[in-house]
């Protein structure tokens, strides 16, 4: 708790606000999956890419392509230039039925491939090279930031805040994490850290933490 306190403080200092002034920031889980980045020109998706080293990743834009939460054309009035990032994964139930399903078409049970984890199973099926196989996986993806993007003086959006803009990517078609929502100071961002905690076994979908 005083680490989040100390935080919100440093926070408060770096942007000279006063004491009374409440700070308000996006609280969200962490999906633990495959992080990608979605380049879309003139509102149309062009590239997938993996994060790689940081620098330069896989392109993985026929694989990502066949991932049915992932929109190959904005709603709204989407930018010339817009990249989202987020994260692809696997639900928890079909990480399961995946797993039941090559174990079933496998002609030998003892020698059926079988994934350890949910996050192995997305990352294998998005990495892999057969769009076809990936078709066949049951992947899903929630947006949770930006790359490159139109500024605003060149008429791209003007977020005011980050949720904001997790709102207008909701708008555009882009799931976002159902958890995400606002924390008023200190206090609710360390309840929104132990709900998750004590939520974590049962949401649908595996996390790594919160952020």
């Amino acid at each position: 708790d005083e680490d989040v306190e100390d935080f919100v403080a440093r926070v408060r200092r770096f942007l000279n606000l006063p004491s009374d002034v409440q700070i308000a920031l996006t609280a969200e889980d962490k999906i633990d999956g495959l992080s990608c980045s979605l380049r879309y020109e003139n509102g149309e998706l062009v590239q997938a890419a993996t994060r790689g080293d940081g620098q330069v990743g896989e392109d993985v834009t026929a694989n990502v392509r066949t991932i049915a939460d992932i929109p190959h054309r904005l709603s709204g009035d989407a930018p010339a230039v817009f990249e989202v990032r987020g994260e692809v994964f696997m639900a928890k139930a079909d990480f399961e039925a995946l797993n039941a399903r090559l174990l079933a078409e496998a002609e030998d049970p003892e020698k059926a491939r079988q994934f350890a984890n949910p996050r192995n199973a997305a990352a294998g099926s998005v990495r892999q090279l057969d769009s076809g196989i990936a078709a066949q996986r049951p992947l899903s993806f929630f947006a949770y930031g930006l790359g490159e993007i139109t500024p605003a003086a060149q008429g791209g959006p003007d977020f005011g805040t980050h949720y904001a803009m997790l709102q207008t990517l909701r708008d555009w078609g882009f799931p976002v994490a159902p958890q995400v929502c606002i924390a008023k100071g200190a206090a609710e961002l360390v309840a929104f850290h132990q709900r998750m905690g004590a939520e974590r076994a049962t949401l649908p979908y595996e996390i790594d933490g919160v952020v």
